[in-house]
């Protein structure tokens, strides 16, 4: 109850994430690190609720990878098994002795015919044989269509190529404090009109029951023009701040998310692209700043941009910023 008496002083500022209010019926944090909803659908067959499209446009590409592989293998691996049913003396110009050896030249044979490369020392002899190759061309014509939509729709993906920082700081700012994280773009792609939004989830209880309250927090600044370097959001802490009123305790104790939503034009895809992570108050360290990221090279004629310095930051005096007497008449 007192993190609520704290906060309803910013009552006008709070807003509809769609994430609900009744925190008894919501587990874990609301939004994971990669930036997904933390959301498990049931009710509906698996298959329904999946997309395999999305699902492998946005899968690891070695995962992609190595299901198209497994495919391939598993997929010729069943059709030599139907030729070696059929019957070895419908396909014609097969030499082997040895069952193993029938069952590799199957196998080929059936490589061959899914990819209709057909080198012809092996040709399929009567209608169930002809048959079942030309199924399978079919069926190897329509997949290779399908990889192939699958992999420009991967190559073509509208995507940020950005990387946040993992924590969140609570920084010295303008003789205050305030809460900051990081992104900066690793790719060679153009960002423009980037734009940020940051939303606090804060979890308090009233009349016994746990109730997520959000926040709308301001930033130093919303909008950057060009997004080349890396770009610290910065939410100060001030009186429009639901944090305002907050204490080393209150951060480490109250349990509270901070939302970070990222959009901006790419004009190599000539599209918008967004991008969103997460940091719970935990992930929130207390007293500390971020180095800075870029410095001029050497010939001093060019920026470098460390992004392995993303996430470094050095502890910082705060001991002198809380204001505990303005605090504790607020309180």
């Amino acid at each position: 109850m007192a993190i609520l008496r704290k906060l309803t002083t910013k009552a006008t500022t709070q807003i509809n994430t769609g994430f609900g209010i009744n925190n008894s019926d919501y587990g874990g944090r609301f939004i994971n690190k990669d930036g997904r909803p933390n959301i498990e659908k049931r009710g509906i067959s698996y298959f329904e609720r999946i997309s395999w499209y999305h699902t492998m446009l946005q899968m690891p590409r070695w995962k992609f990878l190595l299901i198209l592989f497994l495919f391939y293998i598993l997929i010729n691996l069943i059709f030599a098994t139907v030729y070696y049913t059929i019957g070895m003396e419908h396909l014609e110009g097969i030499k082997a002795n040895s069952t193993a050896e029938k069952i590799g030249e199957a196998y080929f044979f059936s490589a061959q015919t899914f990819t209709t490369v057909g080198y012809g020392r092996i040709s399929p002899k009567g209608v169930t044989s002809s048959t079942v190759a030309a199924f399978e061309a079919l069926i190897g014509l329509l997949s290779f269509a399908i990889a192939t939509g699958l992999f420009y729709g991967r190559f073509s993906k509208p995507k940020a190529f950005v990387r946040f920082s993992e924590n969140a700081v609570l920084a010295p700012f303008n003789n205050g404090l305030a809460i900051m994280m990081r992104v900066a773009p690793y790719k060679n792609n153009n960002l423009l009109e980037a734009e940020a939004k940051l939303t606090a989830g804060i979890i308090v209880e009233e009349n016994g029951v746990p109730k997520n309250i959000f926040f709308a927090l301001d930033l130093e600044y919303e909008k950057v023009n060009s997004l080349t370097l890396s770009w610290t959001i910065v939410h100060p802490i001030n009186e429009k701040s639901p944090f305002y009123t907050f204490t080393v305790d209150d951060f480490a104790n109250t349990k509270g998310e901070l939302l970070f939503f990222f959009k901006a034009f790419d004009d190599m895809f000539s599209n918008t692209v967004v991008a969103r992570t997460s940091y719970t108050l935990q992930e929130l360290v207390i007293g500390a700043k971020f180095v800075p990221m870029y410095h001029r090279n050497n010939e001093k004629n060019k920026t470098i941009l460390d992004l392995d310095k993303l996430n470094t930051y050095v502890d910082a005096d705060i001991s002198h910023l809380w204001q505990t007497g303005k605090k504790e008449e607020r309180m």
